[in-house]
């Protein structure tokens, strides 16, 4: 029996590169978490490392507590809830129990031996493996990573800071260290309230660049329609259309009071204004 402890013990401190990986076991399960039939069992946690969702269908949990005595759990297909999300977590139940679902094992652990639990792939390839020591677990303390992933295995349940965690991650975080440090340095909120008026600001600045662009844009296709329509391909022609229309409609028709004034503006207009070309 330690020659196979001792083997899986050296397994164990390899570093594996699967995404499924086992996070938490709890053995002995007194008053913790109840599974959906209000029964109180053993429970395996696995969590998916990866970035990207992960099956379990199709895969094996195994057990042993004695040498050549080794369970096997076929994880059954065809139920969705076997699909882990990414960086999330599923919780099966040891409790011999295959009948009562997907989640349900078809062994028990053993509260006075020491646990191996392996997890393999469909084609029966080791993904993750731990050994849960015997003697270690005292009822409702579970042996877990430190924190999800982790290397380190510690037993959690036993203080405050280190609560049993099933389905969740193993370590949270109470406190955001550059909040904490933000609020040292502005404590009556000053230097929050420019950045939020700054982000405001910056936004109406990016709003008013924008209707200014899309306004300019939709002018100058209602140009070009309007030339479209009356058959000018031209912008030069336009121009100079635009403006004998302009010289038709304001200065030809006015009638002026005297010889004088309208010599004067004669000279004025021939100084300054261009004629159509």
């Amino acid at each position: 029996m330690m020659l196979v402890l001792g083997f899986c013990s050296s397994c164990k401190e390899q570093k594996s590169n699967n995404k499924l990986l086992l996070n938490e076991v709890l053995v002995n399960n007194e008053s913790n978490y109840q599974d959906d039939y209000g029964v109180h069992s053993a429970w395996i946690e696995i969590f998916n490392r990866s970035y990207g969702s992960a099956d379990l269908a199709g895969c094996y949990l195994k057990f042993s507590s004695q040498p050549g005595d080794t369970a096997s759990y076929f994880i059954p297909k065809g139920d969705v809830l076997t699909l882990i999300k990414p960086r999330q977590h599923a919780l099966f139940w040891a409790d011999g129990e295959p009948r009562r679902g997907t989640f349900h094992t078809n062994f028990k652990l053993d509260a006075t031996n020491a646990n191996w639990i392996g997890l393999y792939d469909s084609g029966k390839k080791l993904l993750d493996q731990v050994i849960v020591p015997a003697g270690t677990l005292k009822a409702n303390q579970s042996y877990a990573r430190v924190s999800d992933a982790a290397d380190q295995w510690e037993v959690k349940g036993g203080s405050e800071d280190k609560y049993v965690t099933p389905s969740t991650n193993n370590k949270t975080i109470d406190s955001n260290a550059k909040m904490e440090k933000f609020e040292e340095h502005d404590s009556v909120g000053i230097g929050m309230a420019i950045s939020a008026m700054s982000v405001v600001f910056c936004g109406l600045i990016l709003l008013y660049i924008s209707f200014k662009i899309i306004g300019k844009i939709s002018v100058n296709l209602s140009k070009r329609n309007a030339m479209k329509a009356k058959g000018i391909t031209d912008k030069q022609e336009a121009k100079r259309n635009n403006w004998g229309r302009l010289r038709e409609k304001f200065l030809l028709p006015f009638q002026w009071p005297c010889t004088n004034s309208k010599a004067m503006y004669t000279m004025w207009k021939t100084r300054y204004l261009p004629l159509p070309v």
